[in-house]
């Protein structure tokens, strides 16, 4: 919990002021320094002096308040920075995706208005030139980091940072008086289906949602949040930024997704928020781990997992004791602890949210002390709008709402939501507002849910997701998605089956693991005919039932089409936040989608 109060601070900015003038020389941000090979820190009052710089060098532009300016950067303090600089006077952030396609971004800055574009530079140069010929709106592009090429060789609306910022302490530049309600972000939803649609986000929106969410955890000043979810992402832009400061927390900036079992050692993170992707990764290391040592090991971890969960159980109120939890402090030693120690040994919050966490994963990591807490949110609600607590965790379940957050059932099951977290609307498209957001504020997610008796809430589908069989089941296909993908083998899988006689699946195969299955089956995994041959497809989806035992009979995979080519942002199959455009999938897959139900009856 915070001593700062949202009605005192105002807006983002003030709580950045707040901050610094309550605790000026303590670490505020970590990163790590290629040049010196080492991590570096800044205070809270050397941040403070460098957003100046870039609020004066922002200043000289002549840009007026309300107007847009993006950033595509990484996850570094000039992130912040910039932010900081962009809201003191009164413009509007625009994240983008550091991977999303050249077209997609083009498309949110020339829709967005945007005005200046910051990029990293060095690494993005092709993608640059596409955007810059792109988006004439732009009057400047500042990168952080000098290409090789010569700037000036594109176009004179190119700049170094260093160059921009010079002197830019020169000028001074008054205080804004900002409302509470000035809008403060537009972020783009990933956009699944059609364009993103900009979601607007009010400094208010955002300063309550981080207020609310400090009131879910005993969190203390000294904690430590190791940052890797793009903060162009709106769970980690208010819970890994806008809520550390309200703390007054560390936040240590992962070097990559390649690096994080390295960063994690030498940060030691107290805090780690992550979508389940993340977890799930983690998971099938720890399988496959488990694979190449014999049945005892095998054995000593699910008991380690089943002792562990039944003594969290028992910490929830919901067992009683067992002679069994005697054997915790040795299994701890010899099993749990050495998951936990890899995840740096002193984590205390795990969030998990943006998509749907397996149960069987979210209980092998709290089986084994990792105190994992799933939530739900949406860009439109800043994000979050429940999550599960210390206290009150049922991983199953998104959670309890956050306070000063409503939620309700409504037709069709579907959660709504009203709060001051709700945004003000979508940018340039009143009528996606009026359909999203009814004429008494409550927001209408579009995802199923049930509440149970303690009023924690569990997602049950997706209404425009749901599969509708020819004989008029419905299934909602996200959760056999992810019960499949607890299998190694599987590295992405999209269930079809609308308006079909059966559900079939779209696989993409995880390269290292295909050699060894085909090897199983006697069959050579390097050549292209193998992943076609009928013993394959009978093999995996003898597998995949398997993982759906536990489903009901009309929820079985009857056909399955493998691939080893992975879905990605670059090919348009993917979102940034890495979910799948389901229906870009199925037209790449059409040919294949219709052989799997060609003579069905047989």
């Amino acid at each position: 919990m915070t001593a700062f109060h949202p009605d005192q601070l105002g807006t983002l900015c003030g709580l950045f002021r707040a901050r610094v003038a309550a605790t000026p020389a303590r670490v505020a941000y970590r990163q790590f320094d290629e040049a010196r090979d080492s991590w570096v820190s800044f205070t809270w009052s050397e941040v403070a002096a460098e957003a100046a710089r870039w609020q004066a060098a922002l200043a000289r532009e002549g840009l007026a308040p309300g107007d847009r300016v993006a950033v595509m950067l990484k996850n570094c303090v000039e992130w912040v920075i910039f932010d900081q600089a962009a809201l003191a006077l009164g413009l509007v952030t625009v994240p983008l995706y550091l991977d999303d396609r050249a077209e997609s971004a083009a498309y949110i800055l020339d829709n967005a208005d945007a005005k200046l574009l910051l990029v990293e530079g060095r690494f993005q140069l092709k993608k640059l030139a596409e955007i810059a010929a792109s988006s004439p709106g732009l009057q400047r592009i500042v990168c952080l980091v000098a290409p090789e090429s010569r700037l000036a060789d594109w176009s004179p609306r190119f700049v170094v940072a260093a160059e921009w910022l010079e002197n830019a302490v020169a000028t001074a530049v008054p205080e804004r008086s900002l409302a509470p309600d000035l809008l403060a972000s537009i972020v783009y939803t990933s956009g699944t289906t059609g364009r993103p649609k900009g979601v607007m986000l009010t400094h208010d929106n955002l300063l309550w949602n981080a207020y609310y969410a400090s009131h879910c955890a005993d969190f203390g000043p000294h904690e430590v949040f190791l940052s890797f979810l793009p903060l162009s992402h709106t769970l980690e832009r208010t819970g890994g930024y806008y809520l550390a400061m309200l703390l007054g927390a560390e936040v240590a900036y992962a070097r990559s997704i390649a690096q994080l079992a390295q960063d994690l050692q030498a940060i030691r993170p107290t805090v780690l928020i992550s979508v389940p992707r993340i977890y799930e990764r983690v998971y099938g290391r720890i399988q496959d781990g488990l694979e190449k040592k014999g049945a005892p090991a095998r054995a000593l971890f699910r008991l380690a997992v089943h002792v562990g969960w039944r003594r969290f159980e028992r910490s929830q109120g919901r067992a009683y004791w067992h002679p069994e939890l005697l054997l915790w402090p040795l299994l701890e030693r010899l099993v749990a602890r050495n998951v936990t120690q890899k995840l740096g040994g002193r984590l205390r919050l795990a969030i998990s949210g943006g998509a749907a966490l397996s149960p069987e994963v979210a209980r092998v990591f709290i089986g084994l002390g990792v105190p994992v807490y799933q939530g739900y949110g949406l860009t439109e609600t800043s994000p979050v709008v429940c999550v599960n607590r210390p206290d009150s965790n049922s991983p199953a379940t998104i959670g309890q709402p956050l306070p000063g957050v409503e939620v309700r059932i409504g037709d069709n099951d579907e959660l709504l939501t009203r709060s001051r977290c709700v945004m003000r609307g979508y940018w340039k498209d009143e009528a996606a507002t009026r359909a999203m957001i009814d004429a008494d504020g409550w927001l209408h997610s579009g995802d199923q849910a049930r509440v149970d008796a303690d009023g924690h809430y569990t997602i049950i589908g997706r209404i425009k997701d749901i599969i509708v069989l020819n004989n008029g089941e419905k299934v909602p296909p996200t959760d056999m998605e992810s019960a499949i993908l607890l299998d190694p083998l599987f590295e992405q899988v999209m269930v079809v089956g609308e308006g079909r006689p059966y559900l079939a699946a779209l696989t993409v195969l995880n390269e290292a693991h295909w050699e060894a299955f085909a090897a199983s089956l006697h069959l050579d995994p390097a050549q292209p005919a193998t992943l076609r041959d009928p013993k394959v497809t009978r093999a995996l989806t003898h597998r995949v039932a398997h993982h759906l035992r536990h489903f009901p009979g009309y929820a079985q995979i009857r056909r399955l089409h493998p691939d080893l080519r992975p879905w990605t942002v670059e090919d348009g199959l993917l979102t940034p936040t890495l979910k799948v455009r389901r229906a870009q999938v199925l037209d790449r897959y059409r040919a294949a989608v219709e052989a799997m139900y060609a003579n069905f009856a047989r």
